[in-house]
């Protein structure tokens, strides 16, 4: 992948509900079991219109999850999340199956207003 996006591989473990704040911004945020040899739990953040990628995903779903590290500060304190903005089911033979049309490109304007 370019510039500063990554990937990884797992099984989906919890789907959380979304979240709207007061200044009409949304998230949903989801924990991925990340496939290594001592796997971790790891949280993601879907925003926006993104939240529709976890439309198509369950508990159980083994999924490439492509994503970016976004960072800000508020009030001296640094707050740093994973956003999703491509999640890709992968089959049993480690195959990524993709779904068009609905990797949008990043926008500096899709951080949290918060």
């Amino acid at each position: 992948m370019a510039g500063n996006t990554y990937e990884m591989t797992g099984t989906i473990k919890t789907l959380f509900e979304t979240m709207t704040f007061s200044s009409g911004f949304t998230k949903r945020e989801f924990v991925l079991t990340m496939d290594d040899d001592y796997p971790q739990d790891v949280k993601f953040a879907c925003v926006k219109d993104r939240i529709a990628l976890l439309d198509r995903v369950n508990p159980g779903d083994r999924v490439n999850v492509g994503f970016r590290i976004r960072s800000r500060e508020y009030k001296e304190r640094y707050y740093t999340d994973l956003e999703a903005f491509r999640i890709d089911s992968v089959d049993g033979d480690g195959s990524s199956i993709s779904y068009d049309g609905l990797e949008p490109p990043f926008d500096d304007d899709d951080s949290p207003p918060f």
